[in-house]
């Protein structure tokens, strides 16, 4: 039930994560149509009307519809592994859990490597945590510095 949960959370989080619009912040018919509104439900509907015309891909291969591939793509949402850090944490410390897992395949880890990573991951917890003031960027620097470590975790991180 728990990783369930876990993924609800985390497919939530990405889908209300706020983001530079691929094509950028001008792209697509939505966009157009609801052009100076503001408010969610503007939002939403103009995202619906892109998404099921299609009409912001179309614009994107062809330079149309007010759309661009010249922007930077850009992501001020909250990671996902930070969101779940406190009980990764706790996971770390006892060497298995939901949060460890949820992780793992966060990183790509297959399921035949995950009790692997959790292994170094808990053998690791003073790299990983080196103290309680530890910021999710550092932690998840931490991760991929262990992972890259270990020759079986090496080949999840790029």
């Amino acid at each position: 039930m728990k990783k369930i949960i876990a993924g609800l959370v985390l497919a939530s989080a990405s889908s209300v994560a706020m983001a530079e619009a691929p094509g950028g912040p001008d792209c697509g018919w939505g966009n157009m149509l609801f052009e100076g509104q503001s408010g969610l439900g503007s939002h939403i509907i103009a995202s619906i009307t892109n998404g099921t015309s299609g009409n912001n891909t179309f614009g994107m291969t062809f330079g149309t519809n007010g759309c661009s591939t010249s922007g930077t793509l850009t992501y001020g949402g909250k990671s996902m592994v930070s969101s779940i850090m406190g009980e990764f944490s706790e996971d770390v410390a006892a060497g298995e859990g939901d949060a460890m897992d949820t992780v793992a395949v966060i990183y790509g880890v297959e399921k035949q490597d995950r009790n692997t990573f959790a292994k170094v991951m808990h053998e690791n917890f003073a790299v990983i945590f080196p103290n309680e003031d530890v910021t999710a960027d550092k932690m998840m620097a931490a991760i991929e510095k262990v992972m890259k470590a270990d020759a079986t975790l090496a080949k999840y991180i790029t």
